[in-house]
C-alpha cells in the first residue's frame, strides 16, 4: 500500500468518526451537556468544545488564545493548550458546537480529497499547538481522538455503542501498538519478558523485551510450549478505558494468565493517551 492510499484510509476513518460523533450529539438533550465525563474537569460540553477547537484550527490554520489559568486537573503544557477550546466556547449552544465541528470537518475533508497528502513523513502545513507531527502521525491520530471523545460522551450520558465501527477498530489496534513500550519502559521488565494482549475484535498482540531493553512486537504469540510471561484478555471497551487513562478500576475486568505481579504492573501503567 502506498503512503497516499494509507493516509487516505485514515482520512475516511476520521470522517466517519466525525459523522458518528455529531449524530450522537444531535440526539442529546441540552441538560445532558453538563454531565461530567471520565476526563477530569471536563463535562460533555467541554469534550465537544475541545473537538471543535482542534477541527477548527486544522481547517483554518488559525490558532486560538485564551487565559485558562492553572486548572488543578492539568499536568502538562499540552493539557493547558487543550483547555483553550472549552474556555473559548463556554457560552456556545450545543447546536453551535455541532455546527462548528461539521463545518470545520467538512472544509478539511473537502481539502484533503482535493489535494491528498502523498508522503506520510512530510510535515503538514496546518497543525495544532505546534506539535512536530508528520502527516502519518496527524492523520492517524485524528480518528483516535474523535472516537475516544465520542466514547467519553457515551459513557457519561449512558448511551453505549459505537464499539464495532471502523474508528473503534482503528483506535484499538493503534493503542495495542503501545503495549511493548508499556512493558519495556513503563514497567521496566527485563530482557526476554513476553506479553500477549488479547482484545476482543482485534488480533492477539505479542511483545518481547529485547536485549536493548525495548519492547518489540512479535509476529505471533509464543508457541504453546513456550508460554508468554503474562497474558491479558479483555473486551474492547475495557482495553480502551485502560489505555486511554479513563477508568483504572476497569482492570478488575481483565482476565490474567501467567505472572500475576507483572500483569498488574502492566495494567497500572497502560494509560498512554489522555
Amino acid at each position: 500500500m502506498s503512503d497516499q492510499e494509507r493516509l487516505a484510509g485514515y482520512v475516511e476513518v476520521w470522517w466517519q468518526a466525525v459523522n458518528d460523533l455529531t449524530a450522537l450529539l444531535e440526539g442529546l438533550p441540552e441538560e445532558e451537556w453538563s454531565t461530567p465525563t471520565d476526563l477530569a474537569g471536563w463535562d460533555v460540553r467541554a469534550v465537544v468544545a475541545h473537538v471543535a477547537h482542534l477541527e477548527k484550527v486544522l481547517a483554518t490554520g488559525v490558532e486560538e488564545h485564551a487565559e485558562v489559568g492553572e486548572p488543578p486537573h492539568v499536568t502538562s503544557m499540552m493539557g493547558l493548550y487543550t483547555e483553550i477550546g472549552p474556555a473559548n466556547r463556554r457560552t456556545a449552544s450545543p447546536d453551535e458546537l455541532i455546527v462548528e465541528i461539521r463545518e470545520a470537518a467538512t472544509a478539511r475533508h473537502t481539502a484533503l480529497l482535493a489535494d491528498p497528502p502523498t508522503d506520510g513523513s512530510a510535515k503538514p502545513e496546518r497543525i495544532f499547538g505546534g506539535v512536530p507531527w508528520s502527516w502519518e502521525t496527524l492523520l492517524r491520530n485524528r480518528p483516535l481522538d474523535v472516537w475516544m471523545h465520542e466514547q467519553d460522551v457515551r459513557r457519561a450520558v449512558g448511551r453505549p455503542g459505537g464499539l464495532d465501527g471502523p474508528a473503534a477498530q482503528h483506535t484499538a489496534d493503534y493503542l495495542l501498538e503501545s503495549m511493548g513500550f508499556v512493558l519495556a519502559k513503563r514497567v521496566g521488565a527485563p530482557a526476554g519478558t513476553t506479553l500477549v494482549v488479547e482484545v476482543e475484535g482485534s488480533a492477539p498482540a505479542a511483545f518481547v523485551v529485547n536485549e536493548q531493553g525495548r519492547g518489540e512486537r512479535l509476529d505471533a504469540p509464543p508457541a504453546a510450549h513456550d508460554a508468554p510471561t503474562a497474558t491479558l484478555r479483555m473486551d474492547r471497551e475495557t482495553f480502551v478505558v485502560l489505555a486511554g487513562g479513563r477508568r483504572p478500576d476497569a482492570a478488575e475486568r481483565v482476565a490474567v494468565e501467567g505472572d500475576e505481579a507483572l500483569a498488574q504492573q502492566v495494567l497500572t501503567q497502560m494509560a498512554t493517551t489522555p
